[in-house]
């Protein structure tokens, strides 16, 4: 009898396995989806919905899953100005393949550092400018609309700079948005405002300069598809003058979108992960500069230079040494505001103005370093401190209201706000999804998660309401901010103290934006405008006027790089 044949079962063969996990970025939770092959190689790196920073995270979430793929290795380097994004990109990665059972040892080998051999290489272009921030990308923009050859020269992976951590919007005046609205601001009143604002210290001709502009600029953005239709309050202005995008959405984000999109459809170049280390001179002019990226040694001859490098509010050993008060204190400045303009334009000889004056925002959250925009307080919300109760008008000025919280025990407080102003105010979803609010169903359940004496926030809170529903605040004379009151649950509380957030001086201009020496001569061919300039906003900035004075003088330094040009 012939022997039964014994049937194999066939081996299932699994070709894909998906795994998910998620890692600690700036705004939040990166979640991932990691599908490993059949050989347990890492094939594909998906990155789900987050709430990091538009722009700056842009070179981790696009670079970081092809680097972790491309070496099997999580040792991989980070996105150079996107640290904290690329680090959560990697802790999810490793998450995911904990939670499958992987080894992650096995993916945590050493990449080799790739040798390069730089090269030199010389350019020409009618005006080089340093920086792709929201004053760099403007003044590229006017100049080109020109007629001009323009070529960006930026360090960072991305463009944007400090604009886009700006969240308010933009002051004006005159403008046909509060017309339309029957606000009676001028100019004069702008000018005002500011001057108060900066005690006195601002260079008056580029205030007015500012202000004579702010409405010509908003018309500008509206030509470009980058329309401020919507009117907030802000601290230290007579009237609503802040321009926000349709639905308060955070104003740098999408000022830097559309001027992005703006430069390509102009060809303008953006030579990014590039430095500019010197101004070049030539007998007295400016007639370029030198930069260098991690291959390549640059000259670029150019008939002008504009400087549009930003501030110093990253640089802690640079801001302390101007005000070592200051020392510790976490910045709202993303990581290449390092000053570096500044430094390059005194070694030609240009002048400083304000260099010591370094404001401080009230409402940051220290954990992430995300501000709460100035439009929370501005459209309603109060300030509380550990106790439940407020202890000032909340739209003075920031230099007043940081130095009234850190007066307060612990040195922070709680920025109080309810649903009807999260949805009339885009900015506060940042703070949802980065989960830094905390939210509750009724005002008691929110004072007991914030560790508040229930009853005390309540009356707080009860006070305020009827001090909106009567127009006057008998507690500290607030009489802005209070068109609607706090009564919509859930309610918010974020927990703030102040960080840096503005260094107001830097190099010398004149309402054209040329550059000064120190005795006051223009620096011929050199130009600047934005956080590198310093005169504009005197000893505080309101908020509001940063956004007005990168617009406004980006395109006052491109005309006039293009008036000395023709000459």
């Amino acid at each position: 009898m012939p022997a039964e044949e014994v049937t194999e079962a066939p081996v299932e063969v699994v070709s894909e396995v998906v795994l998910t996990g998620s890692g600690q970025g700036f705004g939040g939770q990166i979640p991932v989806e990691v599908i490993m092959d059949s050989d347990n190689k890492i094939k594909a790196i998906t990155i789900g919905e987050h709430n990091e920073s538009a722009g700056i995270s842009d070179g981790a979430i696009d670079n970081m899953p092809g680097r972790i793929i491309e070496n099997q290795s999580l040792m991989v380097d980070t996105v150079s100005g996107a640290t904290t994004s690329s680090k959560g990109i990697l802790s999810a990665v490793e998450n995911a393949l904990v939670s499958g059972g992987y080894d992650v040892a096995d993916f945590k080998t050493e990449v080799a550092k790739e040798e390069i051999t730089k090269t030199n290489e010389t350019l020409h272009t009618d005006i080089v400018i340093i920086g792709a921030g929201g004053a760099g990308l403007t003044a590229a923009i006017e100049a080109t609309q020109a007629g001009k050859d323009v070529i960006i020269v930026e360090k960072m992976s991305f463009a944007g700079g400090n604009t886009l951590k700006a969240t308010g919007g933009m002051n004006a005046t005159e403008t046909s948005v509060q017309a339309a609205e029957n606000i009676p601001d001028t100019v004069e009143t702008f000018v005002k405002d500011t001057i108060k604002g900066g005690y006195e210290l601002n260079d008056v001709e580029l205030v007015n300069k500012m202000a004579e502009e702010s409405a010509e600029a908003i018309d500008w953005l509206a030509s470009i598809d980058a329309p401020l239709v919507q009117l907030s309050f802000s601290g230290g202005a007579t009237y609503s003058r802040i321009h926000q995008p349709e639905g308060g959405e955070p104003v740098g984000a999408f000022l830097v979108e559309h001027l992005l999109d703006e430069a390509e459809e102009l060809g303008i170049e953006i030579m990014y992960n590039t430095e500019a280390t010197q101004i070049v001179m030539e007998d007295g002019v400016a007639s370029g500069i030198l930069a260098n990226s991690e291959a390549v040694d640059y000259m670029i001859d150019s008939e002008a230079v504009i400087l549009a490098s930003g501030g110093f509010g990253a640089n802690e050993e640079m801001y302390a040494s101007y005000k070592p008060e200051l020392e510790g204190f976490v910045t709202t400045n993303h990581p290449g505001a390092t000053g570096d303009g500044i430094s390059m334009a005194q070694e030609v000889g240009a002048g400083l103005t304000d260099i010591e004056q370094i404001q401080i925002h009230p409402t940051v959250h220290q954990g992430t370093s995300i501000m709460v925009t100035e439009g929370v307080r501005g459209d309603g919300g109060i300030l509380v401190n550990q106790s439940g109760k407020r202890f000032t008008n909340e739209l003075l000025t920031r230099d007043v209201v940081s130095a009234a919280e850190i007066a307060q025990d612990g040195g922070f407080a709680y920025v109080i706000f309810d649903q009807f102003l999260r949805e009339h105010l885009g900015a506060t979803e940042t703070y949802i999804k980065s989960g830094i609010a905390v939210q509750a169903d009724t005002i008691e359940e929110l004072a007991e998660m914030i560790e508040i004496d229930p009853a005390t926030l309540a009356n707080t809170l009860k006070t305020w309401n009827e001090a909106v529903a009567n127009k006057n605040d008998a507690e500290f004379s607030r009489s802005t901010g209070m068109e609607h009151d706090l009564s919509s649950p859930p309610y918010y509380a974020v927990k703030v103290s102040p960080g840096v957030h503005h260094t107001m001086g830097g190099v010398s201009i004149n309402p054209d934006a040329e550059v000064l020496t120190a005795e006051g001569d223009v620096i011929p061919g050199l130009f600047a405008a934005g956080e590198v300039v310093g005169g504009v906003h005197g000893g505080n900035r309101l908020g509001g006027n940063a956004v007005a004075d990168i617009i406004v003088f980006g395109r006052v330094a491109a005309q006039s790089a293009n008036d000395y040009i023709a000459e």
